[in-house]
């Protein structure tokens, strides 16, 4: 072979987004930066966020053993199968659709433009609601730790974690620039994780028989159940595939693939390890935030809840980064380089306002189990599932089979009775947990 013919890696790397699909719309943030691995770590840094620490209340205990065992494998296998179909609509018709409404917009029109859009930034509202939520909790589960006197109550700890998720927002411009953050992260999550983890097992193993029985009425156990299992796709989906492939490097289906598949399967272990043993351990007392269950040294069980609390606010950023992409772009571009003056204050203002909106609900309605269900039914099962299930079919329906296509069909159906079914159980938890707590309430 020819010198000349050898490319070295630098030179291939730069042919490689030479000749990548051009984005379909132009944007105010980075795309096309990130390796695969980066990408998988903004993945699992979502799934075994803190939230993990409320799995084994909100899943487990309406569900029991069987289903909510059976479950949780079961609805990973689904999700990731529903996310490696959204993956490969990521070109199609000759562009790259870095939004998930541009796709839909594609493929559907402008009406199902604008329906997605809502349905995404609903789902991505209240993530971000519950991210707040947890790390008041945090807080204040540090607090009476050492000061159980009822002065710092649960409304006045979710102001100060909006405020820091608010300082966080101001400092990272764009998903791309988490970086380091992603390490830092992941460094959190392996301390509550392994805290909840060795406390949870000690307590296991020193305690007597735990109940494991679904209590409350028949309708009640009804109504939890289902709303529990909007809570399942919600654990594993973020409902922005397309926001977080587009931060990828060529060739993006192929290193969004490996990201998925490194998120469902390493990822995934931390998720399914900490759920299920905070609930054999606890049964069906255990707690909604797993360390309040907990037993063993103050300062183990703090350090925790400390990183619980930054997690939270990192994890935030990532679901949040849609609507800052979408403020920074049509209303914040071009004036000046991240740091400037003028854009630093349009983040400022425009990503406090929003902060600001979400904390004000989280202190209003702090009940995290029944977010996770509504925002499971209203916007997880229609975009994970529904919708990626029938864009598929508009796609690729003259490659599909007659068995491919009844197959696809038969999801997009299921999803969309299980979605209906999820939500009216999902408002009816929150108007029940309403009436038996006040207005920012203190639990």
């Amino acid at each position: 072979m020819d010198s000349d013919e050898i490319i070295s890696s630098k030179d291939r790397i730069h042919l490689e987004e030479k000749l990548a699909t051009e984005a379909a719309d132009e944007t105010a943030h980075l795309i096309s930066r990130d390796p695969w691995y980066q990408v998988g770590f903004v993945l699992t840094t979502g799934v075994n966020s803190a939230y993990v620490l409320g799995y084994s209340g909100a899943i487990m205990v309406p569900l029991g053993w069987i289903a909510g065992g059976v479950g949780l494998v079961l609805a990973a296998a689904i999700s990731l199968y529903a996310s490696i179909l959204l993956s490969r609509l990521h070109e199609v018709g000759g562009k790259r659709h870095i939004r998930y409404r541009d796709l839909a917009g594609h493929i559907y029109g402008k009406k199902m433009y604008y329906l997605t859009w809502a349905l995404q930034y609903i789902n991505l509202f209240i993530i971000c609601t519950g991210y707040i939520i947890l790390a008041g909790q945090a807080m204040k589960a540090i607090y009476i730790l050492y000061r159980d006197d009822g002065v710092l109550k649960l409304p006045y700890c979710i102001a100060v974690a909006g405020l820091v998720c608010a300082i966080f927002a101001f400092s990272i411009p764009h998903l791309s620039a988490l970086r380091v953050w992603l390490g830092v992260s992941t460094f959190l999550s392996l301390i509550y994780i392994a805290a909840a983890l060795v406390l949870s097992i000690r307590d296991g193993i020193n305690s007597p028989p735990r109940d494991y029985d679904i209590h409350g009425t028949k309708a009640s156990k009804i109504f939890s159940s289902i709303g529990s299992a909007a809570s399942l796709v919600f654990a594993y989906n973020t409902g922005m595939i397309p926001e977080i492939q587009a931060t990828v490097k060529p060739p993006v289906i192929k290193n969004m693939q490996r990201a998925l598949i490194f998120q469902f399967t390493a990822g995934n272990l931390p998720l399914l390890a900490v759920t299920y043993v905070g609930y054999w351990a606890y049964g069906s007392s255990t707690s909604i935030y797993l360390l309040n269950s907990v037993s063993g040294p103050l300062w183990i069980k703090a350090v925790a809840s400390v990183a619980a609390f930054f997690q939270s606010v990192i994890a935030l950023h990532i679901f949040a980064s849609p609507t800052y992409e979408y403020m920074d772009t049509r209303y914040g571009r071009g004036k000046g380089n991240a740091l400037s003056f003028h854009v630093l204050s349009f983040r400022i203002l425009v990503r406090g306002g929003y902060l600001t909106v979400v904390t004000f609900l989280a202190a209003l309605l702090p009940f995290l189990g029944d977010f996770m269900s509504l925002t499971g039914s209203l916007s997880t099962f229609p975009l994970t599932f529904v919708l990626a299930n029938h864009m598929y079919l508009m796609v690729k329906r003259n490659k599909l089979s007659a068995l491919e296509k009844g197959w696809h069909w038969f999801n997009v159906c299921g999803f969309s009775c299980l979605a209906a079914v999820a939500a009216v159980a999902a408002v009816r938890l929150i108007i029940v947990d309403s009436r038996n707590y006040s207005l920012f309430a203190d639990i």
